[in-house]
């Protein structure tokens, strides 16, 4: 039994939904993967970083949360005031790193997994911002220091996008990808397909949680940038900048323009786009009215999806939940087991 140590950085939704997660799904990490990931520190903005040497009681550090209780009051625990203190100083073997995305400067995600690779640390992370502005950066420390940086969840949640393109597709050369990859603007044009106008599905959206209060990151396309960003960076090699995204919302979207979709036998999805070129790449997203023919075009409602075209691959399409606490947590646990497998090698 391989006994892995870590720290969960960020201890919100996607934090709290990968500690459940080690929770239920203990047997199989043991008896499957002969895995024991022991949770020896957790941190955050508020309450700063605790840690246990012999391992945080995971159902307590939940409850604490969930009540919104301070993170010390976990019994014998070593705190520091601050979480960059607390990374630089405990003893773990990978840093599961969820705070939220910023992608202005990438702060405080980016000083985070910073230090952590400095240590000689693992990291794995669902932050998009420090992956979407710094991945060459960041890629390159891990690897002068030995040590993994995975980063699945940070398009299309927990569905397996970026493992596929990069280790499953291995030997092929991807030329195109094509995808959806917000759900909340793929929920809304879903509903307008069925009578409804954009200002009443985003309020619906944002009352059930799918929209933030302000919508803006997702209805213009910047989350969507974030993850383009990404992909070009991690799949394609060719870091760009967020200036040489083409983007465009779905804001300028209408009733007459889904309608005039639909009598054309097509349906609009916003859709993110990165093709090569030659020694080029191009990147886009932009609202786009597809033929029924595209499976790209039967995705509903909050789901994701992305087509990736390849030289000995025509097409391979994934499609999957692209947020949601479990979802996310499942991109941050199956990139554990990864760094735990590639580490025995």
């Amino acid at each position: 039994m391989k006994q892995v140590r870590l720290i969960i950085v960020g201890f919100g939704t996607v934090g709290q939904g990968l500690a459940e997660l080690l929770l239920t799904q203990r047997a199989v990490l043991q008896d499957q993967h002969a895995l024991d990931i022991r949770l020896v520190g957790v941190a955050n903005a508020r309450h700063g970083f605790i840690y246990r040497e012999d391992g945080l009681n995971i159902a307590t550090v939940l409850t604490l949360a969930k009540e919104r209780k301070p993170l010390t009051e976990h019994p014998d625990v070593q705190h520091w005031g601050t979480v960059l203190e607390g990374i630089q100083a405990a003893d773990y073997d990978v840093m599961a790193e969820a705070t939220l995305t910023n992608l202005r400067d990438a702060e405080p995600g980016l000083s985070y997994i910073r230090a952590a690779l400095s240590k000689k640390a693992h990291v794995v992370t669902a932050n998009k911002g420090p992956m979407a502005l710094a991945a060459y950066e960041l890629l390159t420390l891990a690897q002068q220091h030995g040590v993994q940086l995975r980063f699945e969840a940070t398009v299309m949640a927990g569905t397996p996008v970026i493992s596929t393109a990069r280790e499953g597709m291995s030997g092929s050369r991807i030329q195109t990808m094509r995808g959806i990859l917000n759900g909340t603007t793929n929920y809304i044009l879903s509903a307008m397909e069925a009578g409804r106008d954009y200002a009443e599905v985003l309020t619906e959206a944002q009352a059930k949680g799918y929209a933030e209060a302000d919508p803006t990151a997702d209805v213009e396309g910047y989350d969507v940038m974030a993850k383009v960003l990404i992909l070009a960076a991690t799949v394609f090699g060719q870091p760009l900048q967020p200036a040489q995204v083409a983007r465009t919302g779905i804001t300028g979207v209408t009733r007459t323009h889904v309608l005039q979709a639909q009598q054309a036998n097509q349906r609009i999805k916003l859709i993110a786009a990165l093709n090569r070129e030659g020694d080029h790449l191009k990147a886009s997203i932009a609202p786009v009215a597809l033929p029924l023919s595209d499976p790209l075009a039967h995705v509903e409602g909050t789901m994701n999806a992305i087509t990736l075209h390849s030289d000995t691959l025509s097409a391979v399409t994934i499609i999957g939940p692209g947020a949601g606490r479990c979802e996310t947590g499942q991109g941050l646990l199956a990139d554990l087991i990864a760094v735990s497998r590639h580490q025995a090698k």
